[in-house]
């Protein structure tokens, strides 16, 4: 799909335009500040790339890992790749959205919707609620949206993992079998929400990557940014930092709450075992004495005896219950 925003005024307004293959697509009257690109067809690159300039780099070239397949300059244009958090209310994914930067214009380049991109395109529809006067602004606008939403996130991740810190420390008055079957589902919400944060974390990086890319650009270019385009950079790095700070500490903590699950299951696991062993113990007795008196022997005294059943009997009870006394009396259960 292929979006252009152009400027009316201090808002935007959207135009959706389909591309024929011969590319003849007429473009909107007015500045065009933002080409959004979502899942572009062939004929729709090559239509950006006609009337912008610059070459869109394919789904492929996106998902490069490398800084200088994610950050580089090339005719004239500013090519910034992220790793953009999606589908946080499903199956949360990290996706690549490139932002290039040709003058005053932004184009977008993304395979997934993540809600910062629709929240924000609603929202600089509306008069003077966002400011928008060039392509610039709007790619701070985006970040900052995207840094909103990944704040949300950690505030959820931070909620839940207290939840399951209560769940893990809290003494209720379970079965064993029960509780282990909750160990299981504790140590599977603590991988959830430590992969989603391991997202977070690489989303972080690369907003940050790409702000001190665009900045060093700038520069060295000799532009002269605006006092406000420089303090909301500023801004949002300190707002990186800062979330950048909590998610380690929330690494940290989900790394205690791990070790502390593993080692309550351990000790759970000594306990049964500690349980079995004393059951053999309490056993060996009484097996013991009926060994003695299961053998077939011919002259055995106690085989002539009235009472001897009854007396092999309660010798076995006996033996069998006073190590479990001793054990309950020493606190080994």
């Amino acid at each position: 799909m292929l979006r252009i925003y152009v400027r009316i005024n201090d808002h935007l307004e959207p135009h959706d335009l389909v591309v024929t293959p011969d590319l003849s697509a007429p473009l909107p009257e007015g500045p065009i500040l933002w080409v959004d690109l979502l899942n572009p067809t062939p004929d729709e690159d090559r239509y950006v790339e006609r009337f912008v300039g610059v070459s869109i780099p394919t789904r492929e070239e996106m998902q490069e890992i490398e800084v200088s397949s994610r950050l580089y300059s090339e005719d004239g244009g500013e090519f910034m790749t992220i790793a953009a958090l999606a589908h946080l209310d499903e199956e949360p994914i990290v996706t690549p959205i490139t932002f290039v930067m040709k003058g005053a214009t932004l184009v977008t380049v993304r395979y997934a919707e993540p809600r910062p991109f629709t929240m924000f395109a609603a929202r600089a529809q509306r008069p003077g609620a966002v400011p928008c006067a060039t392509g610039e602004q709007i790619m701070l606008s985006l970040l900052e949206a995207m840094i909103d939403r990944i704040a949300d996130v950690m505030e959820r991740v931070g909620t839940k993992i207290d939840s399951i810190s209560r769940e893990v420390f809290h003494e209720a008055n379970n079965s064993a079998k029960t509780r282990s079957r909750d160990f299981k589902n504790v140590l599977v919400s603590i991988g959830r929400e430590g992969d989603l944060l391991s997202l977070v974390r690489e989303s972080l990086v690369t907003m940050i990557r790409l702000l001190t890319y665009h900045t060093a650009i700038s520069e060295d270019a000799g532009k002269r940014a605006i006092k406000e385009a420089r303090q909301r950079i500023r801004s949002i790095q300190r707002d990186i930092a800062s979330l950048t700070d909590h998610s380690t500490y929330l690494s940290s903590k989900i790394t205690f709450l791990l070790d502390a699950t593993l080692g309550l299951i351990n000790l759970e696991q000594n306990q049964i075992i500690k349980i079995f062993s004393i059951a053999s113990v309490c056993l060996m007795p009484p097996t013991l004495i009926a060994s003695v008196y299961g053998m077939n022997f011919k002259y055995m005294p106690e085989l002539g005896w009235e009472w001897g059943y009854p007396a092999a009997v309660g010798l076995m009870f006996v033996a069998g219950v006073l190590p479990f006394i001793y054990f309950r009396r020493k606190g080994w259960l």
